[in-house]
C-alpha cells in the first residue's frame, strides 16, 4: 500500500477544514433560524406589519397621492400609492428583523452561549458570517410575506421580478443584519438596544423616499424648490433611498435614480457593514 504524499495530506487536511467550518456555520445559521421562527412575536409583527402599511396607509393616502381629491393632481408618479409603497413595505419588514436578529448576539453574551463558542476552535469570521447569515435568512423570509399583498396592492409580479427580487432582498438583510450587530456590540442591555434601534430604523425608512417620492419630472433645481434642501439631501445620502428604489424598479418598474446605484450601494452596504461588525466582533 504506497503512502500518501505530502501534497495529498494537505488536500485531505483542508477538505476536512472545510467541513468542519461549513457544518459550523450550518450549525450557527440553523440556530439563528430556529429562535426566529420560535418567537411568535416576531412571526407576527412580520405578518401585521405589511398588512397595516399596505391597507391602512396605503388605502388611506391614496387618493391624496393620485390627486383625486377636487380633480387636482398631486403628483405625476403613474402609480397608486398601494403600488408606490408596496416595494417599501417589503425594506420595512427587512429593516425591522434584520436590526433586532441581531439581538441574539446580547441574548447569547447575556447567558454565557457567546463566550463558548468564542473560544471553539471556529475562525471567528465565520461564527460571525454563520449569525449575520442567519438574521438575513429571516428578514428575507419576513421580507417575502409582503409578496403576498402584491394582488391586493394591484402590482403584478412574475417569477423573473421574484427571484431577482429574492437577490435584492437577501442583499439588503445582510448589510442591515450586520448593522444590527454593530449595534449590538455597542449596546450592552435588551432595553437599550431596543431604544437605540428605533432610533436608526424609523429616520432611515422614513427618510429613504419610501413614503413620499422625489418627483422624477423636477431638476435637482426645482426638487430643492418644492422640498426643503435639508431633506433632500438627508434623502440622496440615504443608502436606504437606493434600496428601496431598487426593490421599487424590479417589482413596479418605476425608478427615481440611476437603476445601477441600489445593487452597488446595497452590496458596499453588506461588505461595509460586515467588515465593521467582524472589527467590533474580534474584541469580544
Amino acid at each position: 500500500m504506497s503512502a500518501m504524499s505530502p501534497s495529498q495530506d494537505d488536500d485531505n487536511e483542508f477538505a476536512t477544514l472545510v467541513r468542519v467550518i461549513c457544518g459550523g456555520v450550518f450549525a450557527i445559521w440553523l440556530r439563528e433560524v430556529k429562535r426566529a421562527f420560535r418567537d411568535r412575536g416576531q412571526l407576527f409583527g412580520g405578518f401585521s406589519r405589511p398588512i397595516m402599511w399596505v391597507v391602512i396607509m396605503g388605502v388611506g393616502l391614496n387618493p391624496y397621492f393620485r390627486g383625486e381629491v377636487y380633480g387636482e393632481v398631486r403628483f405625476v408618479v403613474p402609480y397608486t400609492y398601494l403600488q408606490f409603497i408596496f416595494p417599501a413595505v417589503i425594506a420595512l419588514n427587512i429593516l425591522y428583523t434584520s436590526v433586532q436578529a441581531a439581538v441574539s448576539v446580547i441574548w447569547d453574551r447575556e447567558f454565557g452561549f457567546l463566550r463558548e463558542v468564542l473560544v471553539s476552535p471556529m475562525p471567528r469570521p465565520f461564527i460571525l458570517f454563520g449569525k449575520v447569515l442567519g438574521g438575513a435568512t429571516v428578514a428575507m423570509f419576513h421580507g417575502s410575506l409582503a409578496l403576498v399583498l402584491s394582488y391586493f396592492a394591484d402590482v403584478p409580479i412574475s417569477s423573473a421580478d421574484i427571484l431577482s427580487g429574492l437577490g435584492l432582498m437577501f442583499l439588503l438583510a445582510f448589510g442591515l443584519t450586520s448593522l444590527g450587530v454593530i449595534i449590538a456590540n455597542r449596546i450592552r442591555s435588551f432595553e437599550g438596544f431596543g431604544v437605540f434601534s428605533n432610533a436608526v430604523i424609523l429616520p432611515l425608512y422614513f427618510c429613504s423616499s419610501s413614503v413620499f417620492p422625489l418627483d422624477p419630472a423636477l431638476t435637482a433645481a426645482q426638487t430643492r424648490v418644492v422640498y426643503p434642501d435639508w431633506l433632500v439631501r438627508v434623502v440622496e445620502l440615504n443608502p436606504l433611498t437606493y434600496a428601496v428604489d431598487s426593490l421599487r424598479g424590479n417589482f413596479i418598474h418605476f425608478y427615481q435614480f440611476d437603476p445601477r446605484l441600489g445593487p452597488l450601494i446595497m452590496a458596499g452596504m453588506a461588505v461595509l457593514f460586515f467588515g465593521i461588525a467582524l472589527a467590533e466582533f474580534r474584541r469580544n
